[in-house]
């Protein structure tokens, strides 16, 4: 299984960017999928995630409103589109996949899912 993530950058405050993670070697409409991110000298922290079908959403207070999380079964690739970027949206960020069974319980956490990607920096520049 791998998990590429792109699209990572340099942004400035108030700016766009938007990260594609495109997923082979597992059925990609049996896993939900989650992003998460880590800044540095902090702990890896969730930031959105969908469900399999792409039917529901979950976010962290922090982006709702300026990120949306989408995915394209049929491309086997999960999108997260970030608008009003702010300085403290600054991380390495991860896409991760998680079984379908228990996703709607388990999104927030790492042990959630089962296969992770080799995340992209985005750095927003105040």
């Amino acid at each position: 299984v791998q998990l590429q993530a792109s699209g990572g950058g340099l942004a400035q405050t108030g700016g766009s960017l938007r990260l594609s993670c495109a997923a082979s070697g597992l059925t990609f409409n049996r896993y939900g999928m989650g992003w998460f991110r880590q800044a540095p000298g902090k702990e890896r922290e969730f930031v959105a995630a969908i469900t399999e079908s792409g039917g529901i959403t979950y976010y962290i207070d922090s982006v709702k409103g300026r990120f949306t999380i989408s995915r394209d079964n049929d491309k086997n690739t999960v999108y997260l589109q970030m608008n009003s970027l702010k300085p403290e949206d600054t991380a390495v960020y991860y896409c991760a996949a998680g079984w379908m069974k228990y996703f709607s319980i388990n999104y927030r956490w790492h042990r959630g899912y089962d296969y992770w990607g080799q995340g992209t920096l985005v750095t927003v520049s105040s």
